[in-house]
């Protein structure tokens, strides 16, 4: 977290974001074994056959080849200014470069210190700090990654995306002077996280934010986020392991990564963690001589006062509501803010002594800080839409100890819901993950939710996707993206193979009863594990199928589109007939993103 001063000289609060295998003895063992070569087969032929949907959904090939950017002093339509910043996107061979590149720190941050010249936590903590901050009447920056809908998103000032006139003004700025002070020795254009780092800081300065609130990109040390010198106070949320490529494979090496956004002299604060990886940030606390103190649980803040409220549901969400607070709580007192109501600590009635870090003590929290924390929004996260007889649950969960979390909240919301209606209820699971995710071991963790059916699909709303550049990414193509999404139908199939035992935290599926026709639906005696999975091409034929028109933002599907696969015509009576449909998306936060921009076309504006 930082003031605008600080944001001038460079960074504040930390965040980290979120492949394949797997085994099983006996008959699951020998079967992968024996058919390596027959499941590329498989995954070949069903890329041929998607290739054909996608030619018949687009009318031509889908191509992936970027637009050629606008003349640099053309300042056009909104659509021009995102087009010429997808040029800035990295490309393959460009990343690897990047990789190659983190393992010297200071050319990274010397890189980025060159172009502001010439020019940790996680998203939820700052949503729940934003909005504490905000009710306190002071003026917010906010800038986060990655966006759901629009790349607007990513800069907020109060709360809200900057507007697209304000985008298209500060980004031909930015990208205008950094043309006019090209030097050929060095890069003439950052990359594209780079740039719009640069562009967020230029519109906090602009629009006089009283404070910037600052989500670390991907990791912390080597983030371009961490040229910031002298933030106010920084937050590390509870770990994860996610993009090992870059910051290692394990949780004591991605501590590490984290611990880089410590400073000298400035407070910082984290959450449990496991001792291995809280030793580390303590570590990197000490050579930088950087205070650290560990949140006291939100049950602390509670004592002698009703539960609190929170505006973003799942149990995950306690501890970073608790850092939010501390992390507002220190801003504020740093800053001196007077008559914005008594911060009185509670003596914490634990002794201190013998803990690897310190703990914060508790304290009295305000009006202002109790709405903060039941106002607050963050879309795409723990997120549920209820249209009609379908309900979709949205969550951007990408690693294992979120999958878990976004299980737990699926199977409390879930049940939580209506249960007034006669008839079945089909669970549908609709996942993607990009990057060197371990999908099995996500795959897996979902398992227990029992769902009718599994659908597999890239992150594209529609095919092609040219016409919509806020969801260009030139890092992948829609070919290598249809294999992953084959590759995750075969190890859901394979998971399901391997599962022994019921879960019976769920009911049973509803079957149409044999000789009554497909009206009338019936529990089966026993519950079998059983899930097909589908493949489509884009969100827009795969939302269709779930909700067979009964979505009124949604179009029923087509003939002419309809999945060749059996399984998809089976489960296509019982979505029309079912009293309910509960669909669970996630794996990706852009495949939230696309999922969102078509249930909520509002989101596009």
């Amino acid at each position: 977290m930082a003031s605008p001063r600080d944001v001038a000289k460079h960074r504040p609060c930390q965040r980290w974001r979120r492949g394949r295998g797997g085994g099983g003895p006996g008959a699951g063992s020998r079967r992968r074994a024996r058919g390596g070569a027959r499941g590329s087969g498989m995954v070949a032929r069903g890329l041929r056959a998607l290739r054909g949907a996608v030619r018949t959904a687009a009318g031509r090939r889908f191509s992936t080849r970027p637009a050629r950017a606008p003349a640099t002093d053309y300042q056009g339509s909104f659509q021009d200014t995102i087009r010429t910043l997808n040029t800035l996107q990295t490309n393959a061979s460009d990343l690897e470069q990047v990789k190659r590149e983190r393992s010297d720190p200071q050319a990274q941050l010397e890189a980025m210190q060159g172009f502001l010249e010439r020019t940790g936590m996680k998203g939820s903590v700052c949503a729940f700090a934003e909005c504490i901050l905000r009710n306190y009447g002071l003026k917010t920056g906010f800038y986060s990654s990655p966006h759901l809908v629009q790349v607007r998103e990513r800069i907020r000032i109060n709360g809200q995306p900057i507007s697209k006139e304000q985008f298209s003004k500060y980004f031909w700025l930015v990208y205008s002077r950094l043309e006019e002070t090209k030097d050929p020795a060095h890069a003439n254009m950052p990359a594209y996280f780079r740039f719009l780092t640069i562009m967020a800081f230029h519109a906090f300065l602009q629009e006089k934010v009283d404070l910037a609130l600052v989500e670390v990109g991907i990791g912390g040390a080597y983030d371009c986020t961490n040229v910031i010198r002298a933030p106010v106070v920084c937050g590390v949320s509870s770990l994860g392991i996610d993009h090992t490529s870059i910051l290692g494979d394990t949780m004591e090496k991605i501590a590490w990564q984290k611990g880089g956004i410590f400073k000298p002299g400035v407070p910082a604060f984290t959450v449990a963690q496991p001792e291995r990886s809280l030793e580390v940030l303590r570590d990197r606390a000490q050579e930088r001589e950087c205070p650290l103190y560990l949140c006291p649980e939100l049950d602390d803040f509670e004592v002698g006062h009703r539960p609190l409220k929170l505006g973003l549901a799942g149990a995950h969400q306690r501890s970073n509501a608790a850092l939010a607070l501390q992390l507002a709580r220190t801003w504020l007192q740093c800053r001196s803010c007077h008559g914005l109501g008594e911060l009185e600590e509670v003596l914490p009635g634990a002794e201190l002594a013998g803990r690897l870090v310190p703990l914060a003590p508790a304290f009295r929290l305000t009006d202002a800080m109790i709405q903060g924390l039941r106002d607050t929004e963050w879309l795409g996260r723990t997120q549920v839409l209820p249209h009609g007889p379908v309900t979709w649950y949205l969550d951007g969960a990408h690693t294992t100890s979120s999958i878990q979390a976004c299980v737990r909240w699926f199977h409390q919301a879930a049940l939580n819901q209506d249960k007034s209606h006669n008839g079945s209820e089909v669970r549908v699971l609709l996942f993607n993950a990009t990057g060197d995710r371990d999908t099995a071991a996500l795959l897996k963790l979902l398992l227990p939710c029992r769902f009718d059916y599994a659908v597999f699909c890239p992150n594209f709303t529609e095919v092609p996707v040219a016409s919509n550049a806020d969801q260009q990414n030139f890092n992948v193509t829609l070919e290598s993206s249809l294999t992953r999404c084959l590759e995750n139908q075969q190890t859901w199939t394979r998971l399901l193979e391997e599962k022994e035992g019921q879960d019976p935290w769920l009911p049973a599926p509803l079957q149409p009863a044999p000789g009554r026709g497909p009206l009338l639906l019936v529990p089966p005696a026993a519950r079998p594990l059983s899930s097909p999975a589908l493949v489509f091409p884009c969100l827009a034929q795969a939302l269709r199928w779930v909700a067979q028109g009964r979505d009124p933002w949604l179009a029923a599907p087509t003939a002419m589109g309809a999945h060749p696969h059996p399984a998809a015509s089976r489960g296509a009576v019982l979505l029309r007939e079912a009293a309910a449909i509960h669909v669970l998306v996630t794996g990706s936060l852009h495949l939230v993103g696309g999922v969102l921009r078509l249930l909520d076309p509002a989101l596009s504006q």
